[in-house]
């Protein structure tokens, strides 16, 4: 037996059969352009935590010390939320899974990427980050047997080449920084492929308080250890604030409500968007010019977005 064989005959025993549970989730148009606009917003959420870190760092504080907060205050925030309206826990497998997606997946691809970016320049890791749609991909066609139609294939590359014009990487940079931005990568696209499943059992909204508190208790340990450095002014305060309602709860919550619609290929296709909004906030918040080839690059993350909306 083939080793891709063995990897998805063990998915299916632990989470069972995934192409049986998207068939059942199909969604009619509607839903799916509700999809479609759940995960530009998440994106919209995604893309803006660059420039409100870039703030809470200007205000003195630390990367450990900013996602600790950032994810502690959404937890309690999703917390509450769940306590009101009397939203149960789920139990077992799939509480188990949503634990492991926040304190491996999503802690684990942070720390990979902000190490990363004291590595190898910035644009270069952002690059590597945004390989992640095309890993999605070729991950739902091996173990969801999701059908990579030429449009939807088209699209992927589409949005990584103007992806790769939006951040304007940088040669150079370390080679171990090359490796943990493509790890980051390559976690964030597992992170995708599994969340496309689990959320189907628990929830959007229950599987992001669990992934998100599970997040926000890795980096809690991690600043137990290595101390934290608190922003020094309201501004700094003020972005962790945004950072944790926005950036953190509606884009966590919005992200898992559209792949729920869209699958995974399209919505990590569809994220793409997000170094369009950083690009974006970083001219109107920190006045950074805007080169021709970003805008290049913007026009066409925006072309595959279309793409993908015509085709859904």
């Amino acid at each position: 037996m083939h080793t891709g064989d063995t990897a998805t005959g063990w998915l299916r025993a632990k989470w069972g059969d995934m192409n049986g549970d998207m068939k059942q989730a199909k969604y009619g148009t509607g839903e799916r352009w509700l999809g479609l606009g759940l995960i530009l917003l998440s994106a919209a959420a995604f893309g803006s935590t660059s420039i409100l870190a870039r703030l809470a760092f200007a205000a003195g504080s630390d990367t450990l010390t900013v996602l600790f907060v950032r994810f502690a205050l959404a937890t309690a925030v999703l917390m509450t939320i769940m306590l009101v309206k009397r939203m149960p826990l789920p139990s077992g497998r799939i509480l188990i899974g949503l634990i492991a997606l926040g304190m491996i997946g999503r802690a684990g691809q942070g720390v990979a990427y902000f190490t990363a970016l004291t590595l190898a320049p910035a644009g270069l890791v952002a690059l590597l980050l945004y390989l992640y749609p095309a890993l999605v991909t070729l991950l739902a066609v091996i173990f969801l047997r999701e059908k990579l139609t030429a449009i939807k294939a088209g699209a992927v590359l589409v949005a990584l080449a103007g992806t790769a014009l939006a951040v304007g990487p940088e040669a150079g940079g370390r080679p171990l920084g090359i490796v943990l931005g493509l790890l980051t990568a390559a976690v964030y696209a597992v992170y995708i492929i599994v969340s496309s499943h689990i959320t189907r059992y628990a929830g959007a909204f229950v599987a992001s308080t669990v992934i998100v508190a599970a997040t926000a208790l890795s980096y809690g340990g991690l600043v137990a250890v290595h101390g934290a450095t608190w922003p020094s002014t309201a501004l700094g305060w003020a972005a962790i604030v945004v950072m944790a309602l926005f950036s953190t709860v509606v884009g966590t919550v919005s992200f898992f409500a559209g792949l729920q619609r869209v699958g995974p290929t399209n919505a990590a296709t569809l994220s793409t968007f997000e170094p369009v909004v950083t690009v974006a906030l970083a001219a109107l918040v920190l006045g950074e010019a805007l080169a021709p080839v970003q805008l290049v690059g913007g026009a066409l993350i925006l072309l595959a977005v279309l793409v993908l909306a015509r085709k859904g």
